[in-house]
């Protein structure tokens, strides 16, 4: 269970990350839809590497329960993955339209 919940607060946060970029950078979005999209695996790959890197992130809290904590590193962590895949594949699209 605490997985589903971890990788339903790391595609949020990573679509809220890569709508953010296409937002602020107008010349790397992909369009709304693209910018969730992208975001969100974005946001799960960014979340499943940091999780990786610091198991403390990754799950739950000693007693069992969710961790507020690691929801809050998760959500930063996903959300800034989000964000760079967003900006990437954006400047991916704009090299490859010239």
């Amino acid at each position: 269970m605490e997985a589903i919940i971890n990788l339903l607060i790391q595609a949020i946060a990573g679509g809220a990350g890569g709508n953010a970029v296409g937002k602020g950078i107008k010349n790397l979005s992909l369009g709304s839809a693209g910018d969730t999209i992208a975001g969100a695996i974005g946001g799960v790959g960014g979340g499943q590497i940091l999780g990786a890197l610091i198991p403390a992130i990754a799950g739950a809290a000693e007693g069992g329960g969710v961790d507020i904590g690691s929801i809050i590193a998760q959500i930063i962590g996903s959300g800034a993955g989000g964000a760079i895949l967003t900006a990437a594949a954006g400047a991916i699209k704009n090299a490859m339209s010239k």
